[in-house]
């Protein structure tokens, strides 16, 4: 077992967003900090820089707030590494499709080449997706852009529920934190579970999260522009307790049941039972976080009948059983809900 050489992608050439502070730090910090109690030699890191090392130039007008970095090393620093991980890429990347700098590309393609560990956190995904690098594997990414990243990408094996996806040489994680679960899950496989499980105690997290990122995704009403189903949708929402049917939303929508059926499906992109039941399950969660129901109660609340029905799909799609997701979101009991 042995740490080994990590370089860690920074966009030099551009000012880096305050926001994307996080991602930087998670592998900086796992990284970068020695620790020779656990392991000597730790992780030689180094900040590579995608722009021109030799000078720094301002953002654009009316760019986000943010800073930009000097580093010494730069993409020609990528081979040779034994690890490399792209925390991120610019927002303008992934929302409104601005390409990625052709160097950046060529440089992570020579890294894989040369045999270097790829990884990326969170919309760094992009990045080796666009190296064709993901090409054929599975692979994830923050959870609000799993959507663009399969339009975009559609030779990678988007998977939206998960924490982070290990395939052996490539490597990615979702958003935020859990960036931080790969970075740990990468200490575990090079230094084993004793190190892993102590830098976690030193960075006061868990050193395994139970779940995936589904337990974190909004299941709210999807936005719809279809005014003839949008009064019956808000209906529906209103009576999760009781029982639904297709039948019974087509009735209200003053619709045949496949008339319904094919009007949510364009308006929504998902079935009307699929509708429903992420609304109950929304509706669970909700309970869960804001107050002190039992789980009998809520299952009752929001539609799923048993305590045993809610665990069943709460497990299947959320990731977590009920118990262990109330644990992961601080209580804090509203006024006036139903008892």
């Amino acid at each position: 077992m042995s740490a080994g050489s990590v370089a860690l992608v920074v966009t030099e050439d551009i000012e880096v967003p305050s926001w994307d502070l996080y991602e930087l730090s998670i592998p900086a910090t796992v990284f970068g900090k020695p620790q020779p109690d656990l392991a000597d030699p730790w992780y030689d890191l180094r900040l590579c820089g995608t722009g021109d090392r030799s000078s720094h130039s301002p953002g654009p007008a009316g760019a986000a707030p943010g800073f930009g970095l000097r580093t010494p090393y730069g993409l020609e620093d990528l081979v040779g590494a034994d690890t490399v991980i792209v925390p991120s890429v610019p927002d303008p990347c992934v929302e409104e499709g601005v390409p990625l700098p052709p160097r950046l590309i060529e440089a992570l393609r020579r890294a894989h080449e040369s045999g270097a560990r790829m990884v990326s956190l969170c919309t760094g995904a992009f990045a080796l997706a666009e190296a064709g690098l993901l090409d054929g594997r599975r692979a994830t990414a923050h959870w609000m852009h799993t959507v663009q990243l399969a339009e975009r990408y559609p030779k990678v094996r988007v998977d939206d529920s998960v924490l982070y996806v290990d395939d052996g040489d490539v490597l990615t994680s979702a958003g935020m934190t859990a960036g931080l679960d790969l970075c740990l899950h990468l200490v575990r496989r090079d230094l084993g579970a004793h190190v892993a499980n102590q830098l976690a105690r030193r960075m006061v997290v868990p050193a395994h999260r139970p779940g995936g990122q589904a337990q974190f995704i909004d299941l709210s009403v999807p936005g719809t522009d279809d005014e003839g189903l949008a009064p019956v949708l808000e209906w529906a929402q209103a009576r999760l307790d009781q029982p639904l049917t297709i039948e019974d939303l087509a009735r209200r929508a003053a619709m045949s049941p496949r008339t319904f059926y094919r009007r949510l499906r364009q308006a929504t992109g998902t079935t009307p039972l699929r509708w429903l039941l992420n609304q109950r399950l929304g509706r669970a969660q909700s309970l869960l976080e804001s107050t002190d129901l039992p789980v009998e109660r809520i299952a009752q609340l929001s539609g799923l009948g048993t305590a045993n029905n809610l665990r069943h799909h709460f497990l299947k799609h959320i990731g977590v059983a009920p118990t262990d997701y109330r644990r992961a979101f601080p209580q804090q009991p509203q006024a006036g809900l139903p008892q």
